[in-house]
């Protein structure tokens, strides 16, 4: 009978390694995490001059250097740039794999689905940066009050500023993923996020104005618009864990 019947208790883990083997595990993936940046600094220092000139497009001219060693310096940094991108989905993964072994498998799924939906989103962050935000705030900033100011900007100050840029605006469309993750954990939950969709409106302009290069409401808008509609979407994703999370602890209830 259904109420004489006894809970099975819960199996341990096979493979359970000890300390040692944990403090092992971290060197080896700490490792491969500084092999995969030096992996990707290379790459970056090969592709680093024609992504400066690529970098430099919008501002349709060379860059001023003011001191002896100013363009080597931003070619390093571009190259060091670079290889954190190239190198970021060896870091993710090899993050992924040292936590792997401690999760259940519904939870491993989730965590392998982070990878390529970061990285999707990332660069499609970067590309609306580079593509609707940039030539905007460069003809912006450019012809501001072209009768007492001329424009002719150095490289410690344009190529820093592009890049931060791109960053910034990358990151900031991780925002589902965030959400979900924290509607995974509980934190929050799709009505919570639809309640306080003014608060979010009055974040997501503090950050718009935060990244936002200018200070003309066009450009802010630009980054404000794309931010809401991913919080939209941050609405309906934060579904799927929400009710995976009601499923399991349903279950464990039972």
């Amino acid at each position: 009978m259904k109420f004489l019947a006894k809970r099975t208790p819960r199996q341990p883990r096979t493979g359970e390694m000890t300390l040692l083997e944990h403090l092992g595990e971290l060197r080896n993936r700490i490792v491969s995490i500084a092999l995969a940046l030096a992996a990707g600094f290379a790459v970056g220092l090969y592709f680093a001059e024609v992504v400066l000139k690529y970098l430099s497009d919008p501002y349709r001219g060379k860059l001023i250097v003011l001191g002896p060693t100013e363009g080597i310096t931003m070619y390093f940094r571009v190259a060091l740039t670079v290889g954190a991108a190239v190198a970021s989905p060896l870091v993710v993964y090899q993050i992924l794999a040292f936590v792997n072994p401690g999760l259940e498998q519904r939870e491993r799924r989730w965590m392998w689905f982070v990878i390529p939906a970061a990285s999707a989103l990332f660069l499609l962050g970067a590309a609306f940066a580079w593509f609707a935000m940039i030539p905007s705030a460069i003809e912006f900033l450019e012809n501001f009050m072209p009768d007492v100011f001329q424009s002719q900007w150095s490289s410690r100050e344009y190529v820093p500023f592009i890049l931060s840029l791109v960053l910034w605006i990358g990151i900031s469309f991780e925002m589902p993923l965030i959400l979900m993750f924290l509607a995974w954990v509980g934190l929050v939950t799709p009505g919570v996020l639809l309640r306080g969709w003014r608060i979010a409106v009055v974040i997501i302009a503090v950050i718009a104005a935060v990244i936002t290069p200018t200070v003309d409401p066009f450009n802010m808008g630009m980054v404000m618009a794309p931010l809401l509609i991913l919080y939209l979407l941050s609405i309906l994703l934060s579904i799927f864990p929400y009710q995976a999370r009601r499923r399991r602890a349903a279950q464990s209830s039972a």
